[in-house]
């Protein structure tokens, strides 16, 4: 078994979270968990491609051929991807923004590829699921080089947003949506090389800029509950329930 190392979460970082909503960690994946995402990213965007070449089509869902992917909720399918998401850095991270219970109830790559990359409108990830729950974090883990030039997010600080509750609004995933945040704020960009981590709350606000490189800026994003999050009637999950943390010792491990 792959051990992450420590994710060098301070005080500050906590501090951070609580008053602005994120903090950001550089070069803390380790480079054989960034190996695996990588390899993995690929493999699910060629699955993609295959699956709209059998449909003959260029667009299947909000995935787009080599302009935009976001491919979701696909460990299940990877022997490896797990040895990320249960690592002692996502761990950490949990423990920091959560306490000590924790669930994975989400994870996907967020693709933008070179020269074409769509941009997303300033938004909130508690608002995808439609419904009152339990604030969530979401760890943003850069698989490349991110800058404004290819399309990194940009955040805005609970100390500069309207607030820190959600915003009612329809959040589907597509750049001619209206924003959530009409202010003038442009947030704070996040300019870190491959292997750095974004850490931010469920409701606060983001956003990202086109991807006109020559490049693919490739983001796997995992998000983990401080309990399960179940769908409006009640009857099951709203995504994963996978238990990771209790009592503030992982229960599942990479």
């Amino acid at each position: 078994m792959t051990t992450s190392r420590n994710a060098r979460i301070t005080d500050e970082h906590q501090r951070q979270y609580q008053t602005n909503g994120y903090f950001v960690l550089q070069r803390v994946i380790p480079e054989d968990h960034l190996r695996i995402l990588r390899e993995e990213c690929q493999t699910f965007i060629d699955i993609a491609n295959a699956e709209m070449s059998s449909a003959g089509k260029d667009v299947m869902g909000v995935n787009r051929r080599n302009k935009r992917y976001v491919i979701g909720n696909r460990y299940g399918d990877s022997r490896r991807l797990s040895e990320f998401l249960f690592s002692e850095l996502m761990s950490g991270i949990c423990l920091a923004t959560l306490g000590p219970e924790a669930f994975l109830f989400n994870e996907q790559y967020i693709v933008k590829c070179d020269e074409a990359g769509m941009k997303f409108p300033w938004h909130q990830d508690s608002a995808y699921i439609g419904h009152p729950h339990c604030r969530f974090v979401s760890c943003w883990c850069a698989l490349d080089d991110v800058n404004e030039d290819n399309g990194t997010i940009y955040i805005l600080p609970y100390s500069r947003a309207p607030g820190r509750g959600l915003v009612e609004r329809a959040n589907a995933l597509d750049e001619i949506e209206a924003d959530a945040y009409s202010g003038d704020d442009p947030g704070e960009s996040v300019n870190v090389p491959a292997g750095s981590v974004a850490v931010f709350s469920s409701t606060c606000f983001h956003r990202s800029s086109a991807n006109p490189t020559n490049t693919m800026r490739r983001v796997y994003l995992a998000q983990y509950s401080p309990g399960i999050i179940m769908a409006k009637d009640g009857s099951k999950p709203w995504g994963l329930s996978e238990p990771f943390l209790h009592d503030g010792r992982a229960v599942r491990s990479g």
